[in-house]
Parts: C-alpha cells; structure tokens; sequence
C-alpha cells in the first residue's frame, strides 16, 4: 500500500471513531444542560475547560512526540524502546508536578475558580493524572498507525462520560457532582483498549527480532548490515516536547481562556455566562475533535515523507487537507448563517441569553482559519521546525488574548466571537508563510 493510501485510508478509520466522539461528547453537554440548572451547567463547563486545558497543555506534548519519533525511527529502520522510556519519564514527571500543585492550590480552585463545590475539585485532581495514561497510550497509537485502535481509546472515553449525563437526565442521579464524575471515570475506562495494542508490539517485537536475526546471518554472509540501533536521549525529547507544550498553551488559549476571560470581567452573573461562551466556542471545539482524525493520521504520515524526502507528495498531502477543511469550514458558516440561533437553543435549550446570528457565523469562519492552522503545524512538527512553530503560536495567542480585554464591548461573547477570527488569520497567516519557508529551504 502506498503511503498516501496508507494516510487516507488512517484518517478515514480515525475519523470514525473520533467523529462519533465529538457527536457524543456534544450529547454529553446537552444532557448536562437539560439536567442541570444554569449556574451548575456553568460549573460543568469550567470543570470540563480546566480540565482539558491542563491535560492538552502537559499531556499532548507527549503525544505528539511519541507519534513522531516513532514514525520517524520506523522510516529510517531504527530499533529500540529507548523512545518510550524517555517519552513515559516526561509524562510521569509532568503528572506528579500537576498533583503536587492541584494540591498546594487547593483553596483558589476549590472555592475561586468552582465557588466552593469540593466535589468539583476532586474530580479535577483526579482527572488530570487518570489522562496522562490516555494521551501516552493515544501517541504510542498514532505513531504506531493504529489508528482504528485510537479511535476505539477516545470513543470508550466519550460514551463513558455520557453515560452519567444520561443517568441525571433520566433520574437515577441527578447532581452536578455526578455528571461531574463522568470526567474522572472516562479517561480510566478509554485504557481498556490498550491490551489490544500490548499484545500487537510484543508479536510485532518477536517478527522485529526474528528478521535481525535473519540480516545478522545474512551479515555474516558479507550482505548489508542490520539497521542499528539509534539512542534516543532525555535531551531529544525534552526540546521537542518544550516546543509542543509551548504550541499547546497557545491552543488552549484559543479554545478554553475565552469563557474563563468572560466569567473573570462580567459584572454579573459571571459564572452563568461562562456556560453560555462556552457553547459558542463549542462550534470550534466539535469540529477540531473530530479533526483529530486528520492530525492523528497526518502527523506519522508527513513525517515519514520528510525523511524520505517525498517534498511532492508532501506537498500534495497538506494541499488536499486545507481543501478539505476549507469547503467544510464554508459549510458550517453557512449553516451557522442559515439556522445557527435556533440550532442552538435546541442543542443546548434556552438559558436566558440570545446567541447571534453574526457572531455564531464569525466563530464558524475562525474554526475554518484555525483548522487549517492546526494543519500547517503539524507540517511544521514533521519538518522539524517545533521551534519556529512554537513561536507563531505564542504571538497569535497573544493577540487574541489582547482582543478579549479590549474596552468598549457591552457583549462579551461577540468580543470572544471576534477575536477567535482574529486570532486564527493571524495564526493561519503565520504558519503559511512557515509552511513555504519550510519547502523553498528543506
């Protein structure tokens, strides 16, 4: 199978199980909404936004390092685990770092951030350490191309987490803390499938062992040497994720600051507008779940192509996937135009605030910029410029962080609405001229 088949037909496999994700972690939401009042519903959505934008920021770092160090040690031929233990070191470390400051910054979360609710903070301290596993598991996967396997990982996570929505809107359990446990739960449950994937590397360990053995003999018959193999240090995986944890604390600026800002500058009823933000940004947060599929499959699949210096077919696979999400983000925006206030009233049933039609169309338009942003650095990541990347990152993220404390906007999710499409051009703007300073200077 060639390698560009090979990627589509990943991505199409990933794309399953991830796009019946994101339907079940929307339904998720709209369980909570309907079961729970408004200020409750708003602390689910907080509790959810911490919680992902801590594991995204430490835990994904690992994830992409992982899928791309084992891609590119598969395309040169290198063998050894070294890779892991490094990779497993930095998660463990980022872990227990995570832990020992969840507990000496107890009394903010507890009673700042979730206004009291000790339930809340329980299941953040729990959650966090459950996802380390999760999102080394998800690497390990992708890098591997088991991406059938990924997709079953985050479909377990998701129905989990519904399934105690679903029990509070149905009566067996109706409070925020149980709705709230679901989060905890979910990351433990979606590792099920890692037996799976144990089982496949120990019988794809003995087939390696076996054809060294082969090439040994076949060495000692004067034909060519065996690949050796390569170390991989402490060193290596600690700037490479440096840089990706950089790029993940802008990503969770753009997906998860915005109701946090919100709740922090509205006059009233803070916490209660914070839910409602939330869904909106949702409209960028849904479908770049389900682009996880893409970046899953595209991260292994470009990096292979760098090393073997395939600069066409490089170029075609990210063309053919901005052309995708191009016509797809059109899509949503017109959509968003057409029935955008009503579609989500029915989604999220009415809470006292009016979404817009203007500024619903004005996030669909940034998700569009902020996909094919989200594209271009992963092209970035597998020519091995993380750095630079890093760096666009951090100014975009800034400029929309900027936008969010501007003065003079009475409508703080118009101004959150805004400036996501501010903030995804410049991004998208940046990592395209990095893209072609990539190809004109391998």
């Amino acid at each position: 199978m060639s390698t560009a088949s090979s990627y589509a037909r990943g991505a199409r496999i990933a794309a399953i199980g991830i796009g019946a994700t994101a339907l079940v972690t929307q339904a998720y939401f709209s369980l909570a909404s309907y079961s729970l009042g408004r200020d409750e519903y708003g602390g689910i959505s907080l509790l959810w936004t911490s919680i992902f934008l801590v594991c995204s920021i430490l835990y994904r770092p690992v994830e992409q390092l992982l899928s791309r160090t084992i891609a590119d040690r598969d395309a040169r031929g290198i063998r050894g685990n070294d890779h892991l233990r490094v990779a497993a070191t930095i998660q463990l470390a980022l872990g227990v770092i995570y832990v020992i400051a969840a507990l000496a910054l107890r009394e903010p979360l507890e009673n700042g951030l979730f206004n009291g609710h000790t339930s809340l903070y329980w299941v953040l301290l729990i959650a966090v350490p459950a996802y380390a596993a999760s999102y080394f598991a998800r690497g390990f996967l992708a890098g591997n191309k088991r991406l059938g396997l990924y997709g079953a990982l985050v479909f377990v996570e998701s129905v989990t987490r519904c399934l105690f929505a679903l029990l509070a809107v149905v009566g067996v359990a109706t409070s925020q803390s149980f709705v709230a446990a679901g989060m905890a739960a979910a990351p433990i449950m979606s590792l099920s499938v890692v037996p799976w994937a144990l089982a496949r590397h120990v019988r794809t360990g003995y087939e390696r062992e076996s054809d060294v053995r082969v090439a040994e003999a076949a060495d000692v018959a004067g034909l060519d040497e065996p690949p050796a193999e390569a170390e991989f240090t402490l060193a290596h995986g600690t700037g490479f994720a440096a840089a990706v944890l950089l790029i993940m604390v802008a990503e969770q600026t753009f997906l998860n600051a915005g109701p946090l800002i919100v709740k922090g500058t509205a006059e009233e009823n803070g916490t209660a507008l914070a839910g409602f933000a939330f869904n909106v940004v949702l409209i960028a947060r849904a479908p770049l779940q389900l682009f996880q599929a893409i970046q899953t499959a595209i991260l292994p699949h470009l990096t292979e192509m760098s090393v073997t210096e395939e600069t066409d077919a490089f170029r075609r696979s990210v063309a053919v996937t901005i052309r995708a999400i191009v016509a797809f983000g059109a899509a949503v925006a017109l959509g968003l135009l057409l029935v955008g206030p009503f579609a989500m009233h029915v989604v999220f049933g009415d809470k006292g605030f009016d979404y817009g039609r203007f500024g619903l169309v004005a996030m669909g338009a940034g998700m569009g910029l902020y996909l094919c942003a989200a594209t271009l650095n992963q092209a970035a990541l597998a020519a091995g410029r993380a750095a630079q990347a890093s760096i666009c990152w951090v100014i975009a993220a800034s400029a929309y962080v900027v936008f969010l404390v501007l003065p003079g906007f009475d409508d703080h999710v118009l101004q959150l609405e805004l400036g996501f499409l501010f903030g995804a051009l410049v991004l998208c703007a940046e990592l395209y001229w990095l893209y072609r300073r990539s190809l004109a200077r391998p």
